[in-house]
């Protein structure tokens, strides 16, 4: 007769996982970079042209430029109706948004010693892709308004219909300096 199977393995060790704390917000390691003046951040906003925004979908992250205007503690974004920003908002509508302004290179005569000065902000919230015509024209002109562009209105024929805005909903921001 053959010999008896072998015995099976043990199970795997149960393994400890504390229970999670309370979500929290996050403090800033340097506490001395950080910005709390709420009348600097929102400078910080105006002055910069640029926003960066983060979005992820399948544990895969996704940063974009993208043009930008801010009022009444939301963002707009201007957009195409289709591309991979679209999808993904489709499915995460929690974003991560980045600008920065008075960026400089600093040198230094060694090498890991260079440094960067800038002024910076970070929000967190929630993506809506606005539908109503009106809500869209709004939005427009707050972005013309941020990078001071004469107004468009009227827009010209089928232009609202075209484009997709975005409004971020900012629940939570930080501000960060270096070298200032």
């Amino acid at each position: 007769p053959p010999p008896p199977p072998p015995p099976p393995p043990p199970p795997p060790p149960k393994l400890h996982f504390p229970a999670k704390r309370a979500r929290r917000e996050r403090i800033l390691r340097r506490r001395e970079k950080e910005i709390t003046d709420k009348a600097l951040m929102d400078a910080i906003i105006a002055g910069a042209r640029v926003c960066r925004l983060g979005l992820c979908r399948d544990n895969i992250p996704y940063v974009v430029p993208v043009n930008f205007g801010h009022k009444d503690g939301s963002l707009y974004i201007h957009s195409a109706r289709e591309g991979l920003k679209m999808e993904i908002l489709k499915v995460n509508n929690r974003v991560c948004v980045e600008m920065e302004v008075d960026v400089e290179v600093v040198p230094a005569d060694a090498p890991c010693d260079w440094t960067v000065q800038y002024y910076s902000i970070i929000g967190f919230g929630t993506a809506h892709i606005v539908l109503d015509p009106q809500e869209k024209v709004r939005g427009l002109d707050i972005i013309m308004e941020h990078h001071r562009a004469p107004s468009q209105q009227p827009y010209p024929p089928g232009l609202i219909e075209k484009v997709a805005i975005i409004r971020i909903d900012v629940e939570r921001m930080t501000g960060k300096k270096s070298g200032y």
